[in-house]
């Protein structure tokens, strides 16, 4: 019979690659991660990894095991989930990964609605893109994702993670009220020779932006590289750039920022993610009841 912990440290070293980040992630020291996996091994009664080089890989019948070890540890959670179902309570922990621009617009009014209608759960946050961090949830790190996806970039989708949408975000150009830069028009290529504040490029929020207005015709000059969406806009408010900014982020509110609506009306759409086996949880779908009451609360 082979023994569930221990596929589950094949199914990590799977996902993480080296015994030491499987200790590290679940507590153990190296030694105790490999004794484990030799057991495994015998209890196979195959040879599950090889040597490569200073680490280790998984063989044929290693990578058959783990597809197995797949299914069988979202079986284990769907049946925790399915029995903390028959409770009322949504109690213990879920850790989220979130982006920037949710963590500020959204999440504070469902950490306040969940502790008035859920007291008993405890939700740790963490600030994480939205690739990393559905490579978290597949690896047990993070419990429910908020997530984005930009027009032209769908997020690719896997078997074992539920997606729920969340809403879709609009983007609007934002310049400012006054100053030199402003009174330029509503179109993007009225403002190809002024100063642009974008996301890294690296990130599909830049890499949208910095496409949209080659689409318009012009290389924007990006003069400032952040991803801190609250700085876009008090940087147009103060009349040093021009940005494109999803409603969420809320720079109409900010004095000093004119929004102006794109022909096209581009979307990014925001979703929620979760292990299939979690979905039916009382705490995941608290959570997820949570950030819609915010959604509804922001008005979006």
């Amino acid at each position: 019979m082979l023994d569930v912990h221990r596929l589950r440290l094949l199914h990590e070293l799977d996902r993480r690659g080296t015994l030491a980040e499987v200790a590290a992630a679940l507590g153990y020291s190296r030694s105790a991660v490999s004794q484990q996996l030799s057991q495994l091994q015998r209890e196979a009664g195959a040879q599950l990894l090889e040597p490569a080089g200073r680490r280790v890989r998984l063989t044929a019948a290693g990578r058959v095991l783990v597809g197995h070890a797949d299914a069988v540890l979202a079986q284990l959670e769907q049946a925790e989930a399915d029995l903390a179902a028959l409770g009322s309570t949504a109690r213990g922990t879920l850790r989220v990964a979130a982006f920037a621009s949710v963590l500020l617009s959204l999440v504070p009014d469902a950490l306040t609605w969940l502790a008035e209608h859920h007291p008993d759960l405890r939700v740790e946050l963490v600030e994480q893109e939205p690739a990393p961090a559905l490579s978290a949830l597949t690896a047990h790190d993070a419990d429910l994702v908020l997530g984005e996806e930009y027009p032209g970039s769908p997020t690719a989708r896997s078997p074992g993670v539920d997606l729920e949408d969340l809403l879709h975000d609009e983007f609007r150009l934002a310049v400012p009220l006054e100053g030199p830069l402003a009174g330029r028009g509503h179109r993007l290529e009225d403002h190809a020779d002024v100063p642009w504040v974008m996301e890294p490029p690296r990130l599909d929020p830049g890499r949208w932006a910095l496409a949209r207005c080659r689409e318009a015709g012009f290389e924007p000059d990006v003069r400032i590289v952040t991803s801190d969406v609250l700085l876009h806009a008090h940087l147009v408010a103060s009349g040093h750039a021009a940005a494109l900014v999803p409603d969420l982020v809320r720079a109409g509110r900010t004095p000093g920022v004119v929004l102006h609506r794109l022909p096209e009306r581009p979307r990014r759409r925001l979703f929620t993610a979760v292990r299939r086996g979690a979905a039916t949880s009382p705490g995941v779908r608290a959570l997820r009841e949570s950030l819609r009451v915010a959604v509804d609360a922001a008005g979006a």
